[in-house]
């Protein structure tokens, strides 16, 4: 009984001191292309010429963001850290260059379209610091 309670014990003990478990992770750029086409095609109905217009922009966009990413900043477990401003001045630049490319495969209504869906696709920021940490 005594050995039940021992070993039940050294569980509860090895259990509380387990590591929690990092925070999200951002998608790869593969996975982020994957799922912005997808919207893309499916909202816009795209036809096979401006799918492969569409995935060549957003490809070389997130491609090139990953670049920027991995200059920037060190791997590491857990969500990126905030972008400085001439990061987000980078990110503005790439996304202008990409919607430029993206208006001239698609139609006038749908580049309309395509603006409002592009605002949709990111994910909303949280404001403050990241959870766990004191402010």
């Amino acid at each position: 009984m005594s050995k039940l309670f021992t070993t039940i014990f050294l569980l509860v003990a090895l259990l509380g001191n387990a590591q929690p478990p990092a925070g999200p992770r951002p998608p790869k750029p593969e996975e982020q292309l994957k799922m912005a086409t997808e919207k893309i095609n499916k909202e816009l109905k795209l036809n096979p010429s401006q799918q492969q217009k569409v995935k060549a922009a957003y490809g070389d966009f997130f491609n090139e963001m990953d670049k920027m990413h991995q200059k920037n900043h060190k791997p590491q477990d857990g969500p990126p850290p905030p972008p400085t401003e001439a990061e987000k001045a980078a990110r503005k630049k790439l996304a202008a260059t990409r919607d430029a490319k993206i208006k001239t495969a698609l139609t006038a209504d749908q580049f309309k379209q395509y603006q409002a869906l592009e605002k949709t696709m990111h994910p909303p920021r949280r404001e403050g610091p990241p959870p766990g940490k004191p402010q």
